[in-house]
């Protein structure tokens, strides 16, 4: 029996759709793209294959993709660097002339410039198409611009246009660290409450902390990302598994200071009142953060200033923010509203809602989108008054939940019959799978590539800097065919030169600073590439050795463009780190392959290396670790874990990295695991945990400034100036 795997013809047509046929797996060893996995992953890019396809169809398929894009006038989208001409390929019947041009952003137009081009001509559909060469000028703009292309002659008239982007050459906003290094602190958001606080952290909060973090020599916070969860409990706790990576998270609005707060009458307001008494005594508790109560009340509450504000609000705000989001809030807003609706019919029979009841249900999502946009903005003014060079730095998530807004809204752009995941790697031996759909890269080029810049732009506004999780998927993505294991998944390749560009160009255009967490399975020439673009990477202690030799890379070894930190928010704090407290989890929930005493043991005795190395930094000098030898001694011989902590924080403050991050958790003492990556809310409560001391009483923004260990690791992360 004929079996697909070995099939030349399907690797062939897998790698010319973009997807890698092998990859580098936990050990380093060469791992095969599993050929069922291709035909089932390139049928969900629409491609006509049966699930055990024949030689014909194969070929049917390869000749098809083949002649698409040898007939085809114009490419879907040509990206160009600044500073450098551009190459593309136009395609009108043979013999016929072709009139190409590019207009600019600004509406004047730049002329094209020819080039030899001798391949031959392709028939397709009784046409024979021939190619032609052009270049754009080298000194055209950054922006987004079109070019245009026309052609008359007897068997086709042709008048089609494409986006053209010129991207920077290199992101200068972060350049001038390299020179003038930055330390800034990690929160996550939901965690860091305070007296006010309706339970949960809010962008009040953010202004607040942001305050407190400057006053001790921060120059950014970097948050968690908040983006949109679901519109109405129940929520999804991830912030990493968002409805819309473009549009905000209403948990976080400050309801008392929305304006129309001030507005309630006397018996609303005491109303009020006493709902959030109920949640404010929430802050002083350590237990996990519900967030499906807390939103439950505020969405109430919202809704009756919303009614104040159709009264007497800023409507002439309201109605510049709608058209300045345009066309893409105003459908997320009925998705959320017709999301709201479903919910409540089904409980009423499905009687029909008014159409202009829909919209006015529409309307109130945008409002809480306006609402939150100007808390937004309020932070990060609150962050540059007090001092802060960059202000709020927030996270963008590698993509979203496969039930939501944007893979409903999107879903022309997306590909839900796949899910994006990791191979399994040293820290989840089964592999991880996220769930999310993945872009599709070539409906996205066919899209001009604005459905991507327009999720950076709402993200980027009001925001000083932002970091890019798992940067590596502008480059490829893990696709795992859905409902499958990892261990079935293949890489598909992305064009990271318009990704990257494009993330370059908006960032740039925003005056904000670009992170990308380029930790994980990935080649080595990506780390170079985001080097050349200016994008910082990211470096972790932990994970940071020489490729020589394996020993933990020295405090002059970190790379200038990247941020430097001990932990990220997939490790616990690093108290807990240090005490094991991820490997007891993750064998308490069966996630380990091999036995538990042999991965702490190896994970012990790394951290001694590590720790060694600090030790012969200096950065543990005046204390009782300055002579200690580390290698060979238990967890509980290595002596106090605060100095532990301050030590590991200067070496890290010490290193050439243009960013150092400090975890708000370890200036507190905190140890609960936040994130164990691998599980499921039935595992272990992700992202519920409030921020807390060592000793697991809750802490509130009020109190940072009276701990002593807090004001000690502020001091331990300030960076020497260049």
């Amino acid at each position: 029996m004929r079996r697909v795997a070995d099939t030349d013809l399907l690797e062939t047509l897998a790698t010319a759709y973009g997807f890698s046929l092998s990859y580098r797996g936990l050990t380093n060893e060469t791992v095969a793209s599993p050929r069922k996995s291709l035909v089932t992953l390139l049928q969900a890019l629409d491609v006509p294959l049966s699930d055990d396809p024949s030689e014909e169809e194969l070929s049917e398929a390869l000749d098809a993709w083949q002649r698409e894009w040898a007939t085809r006038p114009l490419p879907p989208v040509v990206v160009a660097r600044e500073g450098e001409e551009k190459s593309f390929a136009v395609h009108v019947p043979e013999g016929a002339p072709a009139n190409v041009w590019v207009t600019l952003e600004d509406g004047s137009t730049s002329p094209v410039y020819q080039d030899e081009n001798w391949n031959p001509p392709t028939w397709k559909d009784d046409i024979e198409w021939g190619e032609a060469s052009f270049h754009t000028r080298g000194d055209l703009p950054v922006g987004w611009h079109r070019i245009h292309v026309t052609s008359t002659s007897d068997r086709a008239d042709i008048a089609q246009e494409c986006t053209l982007v010129v991207t920077p050459r290199q992101l200068t906003t972060n350049l001038d660290l390299v020179q003038n290094p930055a330390w800034g602190m990690m929160a996550q958001l939901y965690s860091v409450r305070s007296e006010q606080s309706w339970g949960i952290g809010d962008f009040h909060d953010l202004g607040e902390l942001a305050v407190v973090a400057a006053r001790h020599g921060a120059d950014y916070l970097l948050i968690n990302p908040v983006h949109a969860a679901e519109p109405f409990p129940p929520v999804e706790d991830s912030p990493y598994l968002p409805t819309s990576r473009r549009f905000v998270n209403p948990i976080y609005i400050a309801v008392e200071d929305v304006p129309e707060f001030k507005l309630l009458d006397g018996e609303t307001r005491a109303e009020i009142d006493e709902l959030s008494a109920d949640l404010k005594a929430l802050n002083r508790s350590a237990d996990f953060i519900e967030r499906n109560p807390i939103f439950d009340t505020k969405l109430a509450v919202l809704q009756e200033l919303y009614y104040l504000f159709e009264e007497s609000g800023d409507h002439e705000g309201f109605e510049a923010f709608i058209a300045d989001q345009g066309e893409g809030l105003v459908t997320f807003a009925r998705w959320c509203a017709d999301a709201e609706i479903e919910r409540d019919s089904a409980d009423k029979h499905h009687i029909a809602v008014p159409v202009e009841q829909q919209e006015e249900l529409a309307r109130f999502y945008m409002w809480l989108q306006f609402v939150a946009d100007r808390q937004r903005a309020a932070a990060q003014a609150k962050a540059v008054q007090a001092g802060m060079r960059i202000g709020i730095m927030t996270d963008l998530a590698v993509g979203v939940h496969p039930g939501g807004a944007d893979a409903s809204t999107l879903r022309d752009v997306l590909v839900p019959g796949a899910s994006v995941g990791a191979p399994p790697d040293g820290y989840s031996q089964q592999g991880q799978d996220w769930s999310q759909p993945p872009w599709n890269p070539y409906k996205l080029a066919e899209a001009g590539y604005k459905p991507w810049r327009d999720l950076l732009r709402t993200v980027l506004s009001h925001s000083g800097g932002i970091r890019v999780d798992h940067i590596l998927g502008l480059f490829r993505l893990f696709w795992i065919p859905r409902m499958s294991s990892p261990a079935n998944g293949a890489y598909m390749n992305f064009d990271h030169e318009a990704m990257l560009g494009i993330l370059a160009l908006e960032a740039q255009r925003a005056g904000a600073v670009v992170v990308g967490e380029d930790l994980g399975t990935f080649e080595p020439w990506v780390q170079d590439v985001l080097r050349d673009r200016g994008v910082l990477g990211t470096s972790v202690v932990w994970f940071e050795h020489s490729p020589v030799d394996g020993r933990p890379l020295g405090q002059q070894e970190y790379r200038h463009l990247a941020l430097s930190s001990i932990g990220t928010h997939d490790l616990p704090p690093t108290a807990g780190y240090l005490a094991g407290s991820h490997n007891a989890l993750r064998d308490e929930l069966g996630l380990m392959s091999d036995a538990f005493e042999d991965i702490d043991a190896t994970d012990v005795a790394w951290q001694s290396d590590v720790l060694d190395t600090v030790r012969d930094t200096g950065c543990f000098d005046g204390t009782d670790l300055a002579e200690k030898e580390f290698a060979g001694l238990s967890r509980d011989e290595r002596g106090d874990v605060d100095e532990l902590v301050l030590g590991l924080t200067r070496f890290i403050a010490g290193t050439n990295s243009a960013l150092t991050c400090t975890n708000l958790v370890d200036m507190v003492g905190d140890k609960r695991v936040q994130n164990l990556p691998g599980t499921n809310s039935k595992q272990y409560r992700n992202w519920c945990v409030p921020l807390s001391d060592k000793d697991g009483k809750a802490v509130l923004i009020e109190d940072l400034e009276g701990m002593e260990l807090f004001r000690a690791v502020a001091e331990a992360s300030a960076r020497p100036r260049r």
